[in-house]
């Protein structure tokens, strides 16, 4: 009976600890920080409300002008060097083998949300930390999080085997430990998408998941029948419609699929017109898609 009565105390503890985390997310938003330059261009068509979104990406316009070096270093109003206090490289025991990764911000009970970037083929670790590829767009996501209570990890992954999934499942339990309170949302470059597409199936980690980002990622239509999709669990695609990797066209199909199987269902697609396979990873808006995300993944599970 005594074990009984211990079993029940430790399920209500946690569920409440869940309803902490989730009031915890009620009002909660990223503040402002340099919208003006990493605000989307124009919208050149939009539907579904504004689920899908056209925008104008101009190479001239978001590559060449916007960095003093195309592709290696950005102009320097894009960065601000305040994250480089709380970044440290650390390592973990992650499926039996010591694996590091990049962490900004100091995870405790107080923490609001975890963000974690998985890269891509030939990437690393050091790819998410960056701050003046990619547009400064890191720096911006490091900044976002350094500003308003949350911690970033980048990690390296193994891509190519289950272990890489496994990895990751066990540095998201690690660091739910340590923030047991924070919201946590999972970006996706490239071929990283794979491990996204895992963990969406995973139900130990999906239905606990505020969002999944796949930027120039892959398409698989297991999301459909996944974990995260029955959990409700909000979902942005980004990708360029010149992308020689991985089609636009059957992630947009993917992304009709999601939207019509269950109304209202919250996804979104954002498409960079002419933009290349980074295109999306540069052009992102990750204050507004990410706070979008904290709004409907409360509601989700409400």
């Amino acid at each position: 009976m005594l074990g009984l009565l211990q079993s029940c105390f430790r399920i209500i503890v946690g569920l409440m600890m869940v309803g902490l985390s989730f009031s915890q997310a009620v009002g909660f938003e990223l503040k402002p920080y340099k919208d003006e330059l990493f605000a989307y261009p124009l919208v050149l068509e939009q539907g579904q409300g504004d689920a899908f979104l056209r925008l104008d990406y101009q190479i001239q316009r978001d590559l060449r002008e916007r960095d003093e070096i195309p592709e290696r270093r950005v102009d320097g109003r894009y960065v601000s060097s305040r994250p480089s206090w709380y970044v440290r490289e650390r390592s973990a025991f992650l499926a039996g083998s010591k694996r590091k990764h990049i962490r900004v911000g100091s995870p405790d009970a107080k923490t609001k949300l975890l963000v974690l970037y998985l890269h891509g083929k030939g990437g690393n670790r050091k790819q998410g930390n960056a701050d003046w590829t990619f547009g400064g767009n890191f720096n911006r996501l490091k900044n976002l999080m350094v500003r308003n209570g949350g911690v970033y990890l980048s990690p390296d992954v193994k891509l190519e085997s289950p272990r890489g999934t496994q990895e990751i499942r066990e540095l998201i339990a690690q660091y739910r430990e340590l923030a047991p309170n924070a919201a946590v949302i999972v970006a996706c470059g490239s071929m990283g998408s794979q491990v996204c597409y895992d963990l969406a199936g995973d139900a130990g980690v999906a239905g606990r998941l505020s969002g999944l980002f796949f930027l120039g990622g892959a398409t698989d239509r297991r999301l459909l029948s996944s974990d995260a999709y029955k959990s409700g669990v909000p979902i942005v695609f980004g990708h360029g419609s010149a992308d020689r990797v991985y089609s636009w066209e059957k992630q947009y199909a993917l992304f009709q699929a999601l939207a019509s199987k269950t109304k209202g269902y919250p996804v979104r697609f954002r498409l960079f017109e002419t933009g290349s396979h980074g295109t999306p990873i540069r052009m992102i808006d990750w204050r507004d898609e990410i706070n979008w995300m904290l709004g409907h993944s409360l509601e989700s599970r409400q």
